[in-house]
């Protein structure tokens, strides 16, 4: 049950960005980099865990606290908050472009004509205020209902996953020979178009997003100390088994989902996987009941995403307040208009993916369970100059410095209007 909850918290929306992040690298080349980034998110896993293991703290923000006091705190809170947020927001961007497409595909409508109900900024609001703010508005979600593993992403983008598989070997390449239910992606027939790349080196900066996507796709590390309190009698070992095979499962489910998302579209694949596949046919069964599932999963993880960031805002703003239900609504209410501003107002979804993968992610992942680490464990167990520490700042590093890299080259991206170009929205 550790190894599902742990693995739920890991899967979410960046499984889509995936095939979109080896087009822009090559099959080869993303490999490594998703084994490099799951490695490294192992590791941090590892000086978390053994972090908490000194001062017995089973809490990521309390962590922050016992090593750098209140601003230790905040800093964890906010970077928790943020990559929430953006879960939260790239969920609801799926709502707004995936839903639509389902009523035209019930409606079979082939192109719409102004209607309200197929306007996807009006759904999103619509599922936010009909759905998400009414079971955000609860006092406490039951612990059974939010881990139930009916409600959760994880079965529902396991069915994603294995429906992408079984989608490669149906649609055919060149695009351009398919019958006049489908579209053509390129207006041209072109076989040079439907061989894959190994190494795809391109110059354009918008390579730039996929270490992004990728940090995005493997954040987990605020659960995981939560899970291990659940742990029959908890070990640092025995957590760090259960890491382990959950991000190994994820490895292999994001690499399949991946490679078959690519070797269906290759270069035509766009940031949002479910989006390319309207291009080729809009009525096919089985691609309506994966956008069924996927809304139906990101719909229902929204308002258990928001209880814990309005638990972080609550501790940060209001750390000594008793409940007081205007505060629990106002927050509720505040977030859930905020998020929807985000997505009626993003270009795409690339952007979300990026931004959150560039600043919160690499905090979570990198640098603070490194730094963490350096100031918790005692001196006379491990000198300032031992290798454990000195691999640790080092680790650090990387995060920063990978925070730094990846934000030059998005907002040069954004600057240069390439994203909104290449996204296809």
């Amino acid at each position: 049950m550790s190894v599902f909850n742990l693995g739920n918290a890991i899967m979410g929306s960046g499984i889509l960005g995936l095939a979109y992040a080896m087009a822009n690298t090559g099959i080869v080349l993303f490999l490594i980099l998703l084994t490099v980034v799951a490695c490294l998110s192992a590791y941090s896993i590892h000086l978390l865990l053994k972090s908490s293991g000194i001062v017995g703290i089973r809490a990521y923000e309390q962590l922050g606290y016992r090593a750098f006091g209140t601003p230790g705190k905040m800093a964890a809170g906010i970077a928790i908050t943020l990559q929430n947020i953006g879960a939260m927001s790239s969920y609801l961007y799926i709502v707004k472009y995936e839903f639509p497409l389902v009523i035209q595909a019930f409606l079979r409508v082939d192109t719409p004509s102004g209607e309200w109900y197929l306007d996807g900024n009006y759904l999103v609001m619509i599922v936010s205020v009909c759905i998400i703010l009414p079971l955000a508005l609860m006092k406490q979600l039951g612990k059974s209902w939010s881990s139930s593993g009916l409600f959760p992403s994880l079965p529902h983008l396991l069915f994603l996953s294995s429906q992408v598989i079984y989608k490669k070997f149906q649609v055919k390449c060149p695009f351009g020979e398919f019958d006049n239910r489908t579209l053509d992606l390129n207006n041209s027939v072109d076989h040079s178009d439907c061989t894959p790349r190994m190494f795809n080196l391109k110059l354009q900066v918008r390579c730039s997003y996929t270490i992004p996507i990728l940090a995005f796709a493997f954040v987990c590390h605020p659960e995981v100390l939560p899970i291990y309190t659940e742990l029959r009698n908890p070990t640092k070992k025995k957590m760090q088994h259960v890491s382990n095979i959950s991000i190994a499962v994820m490895y292999v489910m994001y690499f399949l989902a991946a490679l078959f998302g690519y070797l269906t579209f290759y270069d035509n694949v766009e940031a949002e996987l479910l989006h390319t596949y309207s291009k080729v046919d809009r009525y096919d069964t089985l691609i309506l009941c994966v956008r069924v599932a996927v809304l139906t999963a990101v719909t229902l993880t929204v308002p258990i995403v928001l209880f814990p960031v309005r638990r972080a805002i609550q501790q940060l703003f209001f750390p000594n307040k008793t409940f007081w239900w205007p505060r629990h609504i106002a927050i509720a209410i505040i977030l859930l208009t905020t998020i929807n501003m985000l997505v009626i107002f993003a270009p795409n979804i690339l952007g979300i993916f990026g931004v959150i993968g560039a600043t919160s992610a690499p905090c979570l992942i990198f640098i603070f369970p490194a730094v963490f680490y350096i100031r918790i464990i005692p001196k006379e167990e491990e000198p300032m100059r031992s290798a454990p520490k000195i691999l640790a700042a080092c680790f650090a590093g990387l995060g920063v410095l990978f925070m730094i890299m990846s934000l030059s080259f998005i907002i040069i991206d954004w600057t240069s209007g390439s994203s909104n170009a290449s996204s296809g929205h």
